[in-house]
């Protein structure tokens, strides 16, 4: 009996180490946003002009378009074959399992019900209250907002987290290791500025449509910065999509 259960322990050790090391992989990413993306794309096409584009869309389209590729289509699909190509290099298998997919899907809905918390205890030790959706308005306005809002959440979990962690992130860490830095410090680096980045885009910094500052906001946006970053170090890209897109979806329907 006492061999049979140190089997099992480390038979479930050993599954617990294989889904760790499956859920990263890029293309089992892409599987697990595919969804998202899809949900983001039509429902901009489907809403047209009130449709809520998310900066980092908004940004890296306008950057296609400034070296001549304005196709619609084309971030998405650049999105995809970037997600595949990134398996490729990395010489990672092409298999997915739909009990990965399921895990990931638990580990997005954790993490995002973890920052969540994090905002709610931020907001009690700053004592400010904020309400994320307008309620004076006719009741089907408030629902045509809400849906606009919605899909516009599904955007942000997806193109920040290709802006700010699958681009930038590795960018500003190799430049920091280039001087000569360590490893562990240039990651530290590249997350402390990287969310410094990600907290500033959101204000009317880098566009004149963004928020106005609050150091309350701008704070937990930071910090929101360095949790997606971290995660996406350790759990990749797709969990750190799925926690993005499902915290703002929980912070929007409270």
């Amino acid at each position: 009996m006492r061999a049979r259960t140190r089997a099992e322990k480390v038979s479930s050790d050993t599954h617990w180490k294989t889904y760790l090391g499956e859920a990263r992989r890029p293309v089992v990413s892409l599987a697990f946003v595919a969804p998202m993306l899809l949900v983001y794309e039509l429902g901009i096409l489907i809403l047209g002009p009130e449709a809520m584009r998310n900066g980092a869309d908004v940004w890296l389209r306008n950057f296609l378009d400034e070296i001549g590729f304005g196709q619609y289509f084309l971030l998405p699909i650049l999105t995809v074959f970037a997600l595949l190509g990134w398996n490729h290099i990395s010489r990672e298998p092409w298999s997915i399992s739909p009990r990965v997919i399921g895990g990931m899907l638990m580990e997005s809905v954790g993490f995002g019900f973890f920052l969540l918390t994090v905002a709610h205890f931020q907001a009690q030790l700053m004592a400010i209250s904020e309400t994320p959706l307008a309620t004076s308005a006719a009741g089907s306005n408030v629902l045509a907002a809400q849906t606009t809002r919605m899909v516009g959440y599904f955007g942000a979990g997806i193109y920040e987290e290709l802006l700010f962690r699958l681009m930038l992130l590795p960018v500003v860490t190799g430049l920091v290791r280039s001087f000569g830095a360590t490893r562990l410090t240039s990651l530290v680096t590249g997350i402390v500025i990287t969310g410094l980045l990600f907290s500033a885009a959101h204000y009317r910094v880098f566009t004149s449509t963004g928020d106005a500052f609050q150091w309350f906001s701008f704070t937990f946006r930071f910090i929101a910065g360095v949790f997606f970053a971290v995660l996406f170090t350790y759990r990749g890209f797709g969990i750190t999509a799925g926690a993005h897109t499902l915290y703002d979806l929980f912070a929007a329907s409270i």
